[in-house]
């Protein structure tokens, strides 16, 4: 494909929950404005994909629109195809976009398929779960001129941009102490997650307390140094056995201290859906400083009455993402939810804009690494040696891991 004419195809690799909630509405809306191509959804099997294709709210709010489902919808949901995603990003030409959302410990293996092929990769948080990996993925994206972005969404809430504009000039002083919190639903217990989430691939910090050590990090520029994180565990069931619970420390460069509280276990008839939030203080020159944001609660309450949901009463996130009436047909995805995977997308479309000259691809890379504003594997390493901080630390039952960043980004425990 010629890049600067064309429009690119994008692959999601993964039909689970981001892909239903956030991902493939997003790419709905892109294709309609125009911004990209046809778009494919691969999984292990088809039945996420029949999910997918039959999503009542998707019908009313991209009327027409579909994807190619990959394996085909007619198959057995009960046949798996394992190795589908390479064949399928090996059929894409060169210089499109494969979008990974399948579960962490395969990240790696989809976006090393993805690069070898010249695709451009977006890929769900975390990126890996070492910095090395991540480091070798920096490496082998650059010397293609291809785009590996992460998808750390609280980015692009508006509430975390304002924060680090405003930390960086000097407004609320040096963070000093800080807590976070985001506890999921029990539901997710009884999802996809039995068949993946255990305590030899995944932990509540890795899965979703990185969102909020990326958004410390993202808003301050400090560095973390030191993680500790305990797990609790408990029994999928199907018998598996996971981490339902993680508490965890992260000290950063300048001595602060994050505490972070992650789970499995928020009442499905609970009204807030989740329980998350990120609290920071902060010391000026004899005074303090703090930034407080309330991600579970954003002012707004709905009472039901059609019996659609557990509970009848509810704290709505209109911010994250919400498919709204517009001017246009149908329904658009608004929130930072849908602002992030644009960004991601049109960031990917722009280094394609810098043709096939290598320099001009790499000094457009360096640029977009340089802005920081969307992680990438040279601007966030970080958050690749705080996950691997913390699956050295819970396997060891606490055991504080540090971060040392020379000669070499490394971790280990003593």
């Amino acid at each position: 494909m010629n890049p600067n004419t064309q429009k690119p195809q994008v692959l999601i690799v993964g039909g689970g929950m981001i892909t239903h909630d956030q991902l493939l509405p997003s790419l709905y809306h892109l294709q309609r404005l125009g911004r990209i191509g046809p778009i494919s959804v691969c999984a292990l099997n088809s039945a996420p994909l029949r999910a997918l294709a039959d999503e009542p709210a998707f019908k009313e709010a991209f009327s027409g629109q579909t994807f190619r489902a990959l394996p085909g919808l007619d198959e057995p949901p009960e046949k798996n195809f394992p190795d589908l995603f390479r064949q399928t990003i090996a059929d894409l030409p060169p210089g499109n976009i494969v979008f990974v959302a399948v579960p962490d410990n395969f990240h790696g293996e989809v976006i090393r398929a993805a690069i070898e092929r010249d695709q451009h990769v977006l890929c769900v948080k975390p990126l890996v779960l070492s910095c090395a990996e991540a480091k070798r993925i920096e490496d082998a994206a650059r010397e293609r001129g291809l785009f590996v972005g992460v998808e750390y969404h609280k980015r692009f809430d508006r509430r975390s941009l304002d924060a680090r504009g405003l930390y960086r000039a000097g407004r609320f002083g040096e963070f000093r102490c800080g807590e976070a919190k985001l506890v999921e639903p029990y539901y997710y217990r009884h999802s996809n997650f039995q068949n993946w989430f255990t305590k030899e691939n995944s932990d509540p910090f890795t899965y979703i307390g990185c969102h909020y050590v990326d958004l410390v990090y993202f808003i301050t520029g400090l560095r973390p140094v030191e993680v500790s994180v305990r797990g609790v565990e408990g029994t999928f069931p199907n018998g598996k056995v996971g981490y339902m619970w993680s508490t965890g420390q992260v000290v950063w460069e300048n001595g602060a201290v994050l505490s972070v509280l992650n789970g499995l276990g928020y009442p499905d008839a609970g009204a807030g859906t989740n329980d998350q939030g990120l609290c920071m203080f902060c010391e000026g020159d004899d005074c303090g400083g703090i930034i407080r944001h309330d991600d579970q609660y954003r002012g707004v309450s709905h009472g039901y009455a059609d019996g659609r949901q557990p509970t009848a009463f509810r704290f709505v996130s209109p911010d994250y993402f919400r498919l709204v009436p517009w001017q246009g047909e149908g329904r658009k995805p608004v929130g930072y939810g849908y602002e992030s995977v644009e960004a991601l997308v049109e960031t990917a479309r722009s280094v394609n804009n810098a043709g096939d000259d290598p320099v001009k691809r790499r000094e457009a890379l360096a640029e977009i690494d340089r802005r920081g504003i969307l992680a990438t594997p040279a601007n966030s390493f970080i958050n690749e040696l705080v996950v691997e901080a913390a699956r050295l630390s819970i396997l060891q039952d606490g055991r504080p891991a540090r971060i040392e960043y020379e000669p070499e980004p490394r971790v280990q425990c003593g």
